[in-house]
């Protein structure tokens, strides 16, 4: 059984609709795929009843922008119920922030020479529920200012960058509860994959087990081989679910491509019952497997 637990569509900042991006993980050969758009639950629906048609197993899920100790950490969040107040306030507040900056950076980018406006922005983006950076980038291909995102996060838009805006995060720990009130589960995205330190380390990672986080995402592209093994250790220590997965953004990502991670059956069944346990206690309607 091939699965893949982090994905993104047209819903935030991948270049597939959840439609196109299921028909993609049956010819991929997947078996179980979660859609996982940044900080909403918008293209559900759609992947859902592309699944049914097809036969592929779909995990509903999001990643969440949070922040910790002053740096930006990603949160999985799978099978929450995204309509529980507090959550949906959170995520808002998270989306606004990346539409807010939006106007920031396209000054900054002016102030530098890159003659960009929101009406560029928006026809890159479409009718994502998270617009923000990779389609101010996207928008910069368009333009031929540069080849691809990867370039434009380089040059221009990662931090330190000339185009580069700061922006609210959701507070890591009070996300992880509130991912657990509404009757999901949370597991760190490529944790250790932008930068050069090992943060969270073992002891943040332990606090964060007994805040109710359930697993580290494992093996991702932007793991060391050295991560991949010390990540490992350290969830094997606490007994937090391990993942695998690709982060497929269709062309939005290069060497991201549909299972070239996956997650181990057993480990999808572990996280499963906890989010069982978690949408009983919680008392939410949580989405079902399909």
């Amino acid at each position: 059984m091939r699965i893949d637990l982090h994905t993104h569509s047209r819903a935030s900042d991948g270049t597939q609709s959840p439609t196109e991006l299921v028909h993609a993980a049956v010819a991929a050969g997947l078996d179980v795929l979660a859609l996982t758009d940044h900080d909403s639950a918008e293209g559900w629906a759609e992947a859902a009843r592309a699944a049914d048609a097809t036969g592929l197993r779909l995990v509903r899920g999001m990643e969440v922008s949070t922040r910790h100790e002053g740096r930006g950490v990603h949160l999985l969040a799978y099978l929450p119920d995204p309509t529980y107040p507090p959550l949906a306030a959170e995520l808002e507040r998270v989306r606004e922030g990346r539409r807010s900056r939006v106007p920031g950076m396209l000054a900054a980018l002016r102030a530098a020479g890159v003659d960009l406006t929101e009406d560029d922005v928006a026809r890159v983006s479409g009718h994502s529920a998270a617009s923000g950076r990779p389609h101010v980038a996207d928008a910069m291909v368009a333009a031929g200012v540069v080849a691809d995102r990867g370039e434009a996060f380089e040059r221009w838009l990662s931090p330190g960058r000339p185009g580069h805006v700061d922006r609210y995060a959701a507070p890591l720990r009070r996300t992880i509860r509130l991912v657990g009130e509404a009757g999901g589960v949370a597991v760190v995205a490529h944790a250790w994959g932008r930068r050069s330190d090992e943060s969270p380390d073992a002891e943040a990672f332990a606090e964060l087990a007994d805040l109710g986080l359930a697993g580290i995402e494992v093996d991702h592209q932007d793991h060391s081989p050295r991560a991949r093994a010390r990540l490992r250790a350290i969830a094997r220590e606490l007994d937090l679910v391990v993942t695998g997965s690709s982060d497929h953004h269709g062309l939005g990502k290069v060497d991201h491509e549909l299972g070239c991670h996956t997650t181990a059956p057993e480990e999808l069944e572990r996280l499963l019952d906890l989010a069982a346990a978690a949408a009983l206690a919680s008392g939410r309607r949580t989405p079902e497997v399909v």
